[in-house]
């Protein structure tokens, strides 16, 4: 199977005859405007000039973005059709009517394998199936329509108009630090959470973050506590003169760091801190920092004598930084200055994600280095625009963010095993064969890994035993559950690992322990195993489940068996998730 990078799809939007006759899209109504409508005054009515404080707040930030509202509830405006009227839904990302109206009129100068001819007649474009090929076509598609890889469509997921992101239907109790938990794209300047208006704003420092967390929140369709969040653009406000200056000389966050502190008095000198001075606790810290402003969370690493103190905006930390050691005798010889934005980091997923975008293989230069975050947050933004496209395009706007793509037409005597050898591309949280209607249902934990597959599987087919399949998508299922993401950000999969086994001495027993039929039989008690691979000279052994689930319950059920308590028990690379080789 093919690499998912764009370049080997991009040919399909000039010859996919669905696109034919439609090359003078309209252009003129792409730009900003349409994606950033202004309230009307019916909107405006509703609201009194003479408002509180944080009404005035609201009003100011909030700008009404009904688009991003329809594209989140799988519905759109009233679309016209041949002069029809018609309420069918529709998803056009801020776009003209179609999709391919804008897109086709562009011209690909990435090079490809195929031939015109060849795309014409090639043979899954012989099946008639119109939607596979879009699908296919749309990923090329994300990243093709402007020069120098910029992109300029969808909109939703590739114009941000401002810094800061309005969540809307949050949970009144909503706090600052679990909002942010759910923030993963680039540095904050301020969050402020409206729980009268159920509702918060989060303005980033650069507008590529800002972007990257919108579209991820729409594609993912953010939940917080059970709760459906809106998402939209909130009108942008005025950057504090203090905060600029700060950021642009001393690289300001609003996390403070603060080193020298007497978290131990037994490893006080060896961390250079006094330990005559009061120990440091996070009570102390809040209760000295807080009248700074709202904190958001507060870490103690005792070892080293330093903490890391964040806060709702880098406001309050330019000011903690300015003026805490003097005001403040404990800190008068500590070390505070700024440290990194914890909302700042490059996850080793949106890594693995964006270098597989990127057609960059595993185990190499290029990848080891690959920890630029304004490169990775463009391929990111890159990745959520086609899977968008990919998903919408056959299965309709509530299709957005689907992870389970169907596979159809199997043989009658297929194995797991076999169909799990044919995925790549991202690792799942379940597999599920119907082996009496020849089907099989593939989720993903990813929505992208699963909008990549489905566009390639669709392009270049996937056999089985010589026999081509059908691709489609399944059900949604929904967000990933929290406890699954959890774990995954922690380096959980489907697969476990069992290491520092003696096969030797093993084998020497009456009735050895690691063979495939003892231990498929103790693991199958936990969910259905999938595969097991011995590796006897490492030492280790590997169970694959069909279920992420049923592997962590394992790895947290196996460790009290007598028989595996002296081994490594650990999550292993579910294969599933390996970047396909490029076919040249």
């Amino acid at each position: 199977m093919r690499s998912y990078n764009n370049n080997n799809i991009s040919h399909f939007f000039q010859t996919n005859p669905q696109y034919q006759g439609q090359l003078n899209g309209d252009e003129g109504d792409a730009g900003g405007s349409e994606f950033m409508p202004k309230a009307s005054n019916t909107n405006h009515s509703t609201w009194s000039r003479n408002l509180p404080q944080r009404d005035q707040f609201f009003q100011q930030r909030y700008i009404p973005n009904e688009l991003a509202f329809q594209m989140q509830n799988g519905m759109n405006s009233q679309n016209l059709q041949n002069g029809v009227g018609s309420t069918e839904p529709q998803l056009s990302f801020g776009l003209s009517q179609d999709y391919d109206d804008y897109s086709i009129g562009q011209v690909s100068t990435v090079s490809s394998p195929y031939s015109r001819d060849e795309v014409l007649n090639h043979p899954t474009a012989l099946q008639g199936n119109q939607n596979s090929l879009a699908m296919a076509a749309a990923v090329a598609n994300a990243h093709l329509l402007l020069p120098n890889g910029q992109m300029n469509g969808p909109h939703i997921f590739t114009s941000a108009p401002r810094k800061t992101v309005y969540l809307g239907n949050i949970p009144p109790s909503l706090t600052v630090r679990e909002l942010l938990d759910h923030v993963r794209s680039g540095v904050v300047e301020e969050v402020k959470i409206l729980p009268e208006k159920t509702c918060a704003f989060l303005t980033f420092v650069d507008e590529s973050a800002a972007l990257l967390f919108h579209s991820d929140a729409i594609l993912k369709r953010l939940h917080i506590d059970g709760r459906d969040i809106k998402i939209g653009w909130g009108k942008a406000t005025p950057v504090d003169p203090l905060v600029t200056t700060a950021i642009a000389s001393d690289g300001a966050t609003r996390n403070v760091y603060i080193g020298l502190l007497n978290t131990d008095s037994d490893i006080a000198l060896q961390v250079g801190a006094d330990p005559n001075d009061e120990k440091i606790t996070e009570e102390k810290l809040r209760s000295d920092l807080g009248e700074f402003g709202e904190i958001d969370c507060v870490k103690i690493v005792e070892e080293k004598g330093i903490a890391f103190i964040h806060f709702a905006s880098i406001l309050s930390a330019v000011k903690v930084v300015a003026n805490l050691a003097g005001i403040n005798p404990y800190y008068e010889n500590k070390k505070i200055y700024y440290g990194k934005d914890r909302c700042a980091f490059i996850t080793k997923t949106q890594q693995h994600n964006a270098a597989q975008y990127l057609g960059i293989q595993p185990g190499t230069d290029r990848l080891t280095q690959f920890n630029d975050s304004g490169m990775i947050s463009n391929a990111l933004l890159q990745q959520s625009a086609a899977a968008a496209a990919i998903a919408t395009s056959a299965g309709g706007p509530n299709n957005l963010g689907n992870r389970t793509v169907y596979l159809g037409n199997l043989p009658k005597d297929v194995k797991i095993e076999e169909i799990c050898n044919v995925v790549r591309g991202g690792i799942l949280q379940a597999i599920k064969v119907l082996s009496d209607r020849h089907v099989c249902f593939v989720t993903f934990i990813d929505p992208i890994a699963a909008a990549q597959f489905y566009a390639m599987s669709s392009l270049h087919g996937i056999t089985i035993q010589k026999r081509r399949c059908r691709v489609g998508w399944g059900k949604h299922p929904g967000p990933l559950p929290n406890a699954i993401a959890l774990a995954v950000s922690n380096g959980a999969s489907r697969n476990v690992y069992i290491g520092n086994i003696d096969f030797y001495e093993d084998s020497k027993r009456q009735e050895p322990i690691f063979t495939a039929d003892y231990l498929r039989k103790i693991f199958q008690e936990y969910g259905e195993v999938e595969q097991l691979n011995f590796l006897p000279e490492k030492n280790c052994a590997f169970v694959n489940y069909t279920n992420i689930s049923n592997a962590i319950s394992a790895i947290d059920k196996i460790k009290s068996n007598p028989l595996f308590k002296n081994l490594k028990i650990n999550f292993g690379k579910d294969r599933c998730g390996t970047i396909p080789h490029q076919r040249r």
